[in-house]
């Protein structure tokens, strides 16, 4: 195993009232890191930047987990290990990926499904990202992912200066463009819809939205 450093000295462990082996307890779990980044990629980072952020998140688990919880320390970690990569990967780009939804409303009882759902959220983040600015205005205020509660028509209408129709026509071909397999891909995969029956559905979806916007142009 290749040889890396801890952002702390064995003293200042002792000094925290450690009992164990931390560096030997480390190591013992360095192949969670390895599972991490192969799951979710490094994204910005290179590999070793993101073993070492997420070595750091392996070794606050050790330090945070309690085994009196019902709850495996393998599952605990990875959500540690997984989100001091991603801060590192956000601190590397200058980017924020991950604020569209309050963590609150993301948690859940299981840390394996929270690390889940974080993962499509982060897909979710790329895709929206893309949309043209308008569009991505709309979708983020209709649907309360700008921090704010969810914005009727009418609501958003006059927020834009814009008719209830023609935020409802924004709406309309925001979803069409997401739902779009050339830029839904990663989505698909990470929630396991990707399949040739779901590209179908959209693709009908897609066109029964253009067949009604030609009926309302004639």
């Amino acid at each position: 195993m290749a040889e890396y450093t801890f952002p702390w000295s064995t003293a200042q462990l002792d000094a925290r009232g450690c009992t164990h082996d931390i560096e030997q307890l480390l190591r013992q779990h360095d192949g969670l890191v390895h599972a991490v980044i192969r799951r979710h990629g490094s994204g910005v980072l290179t590999y070793e930047e993101a073993l070492q952020a997420g070595r750091i998140g392996l070794w606050r688990a050790l330090l945070g987990y309690d085994p009196q919880r019902d709850t495996a320390f393998s599952t605990y970690a990875w959500v540690a290990i997984w989100r001091h990569i991603r801060r590192a990967g956000a601190q590397a780009s200058g980017e924020l990926t991950g604020g569209l939804i309050p963590a609150s409303q993301m948690q859940g009882p299981d840390p394996a499904q929270y690390a889940d759902r974080l993962w499509v959220h982060e897909a979710l983040c790329i895709l929206l990202s893309r949309l043209p600015d308008r569009l991505r205005q709309v979708l983020l205020a209709r649907y309360g992912l700008d921090g704010h509660p969810p914005r009727s028509l009418r609501q958003l209408g006059a927020l834009l200066g814009l008719s209830h129709e023609r935020v409802r026509q924004l709406e309309q071909e925001a979803l069409a463009w997401l739902r779009h397999p050339a830029h839904s891909l990663l989505l698909r995969r990470r929630l396991g819809t990707n399949t040739v029956a779901e590209y179908r559905r959209a693709v009908a979806r897609n066109a029964a939205l253009r067949r009604a916007r030609r009926r309302r142009s004639t």
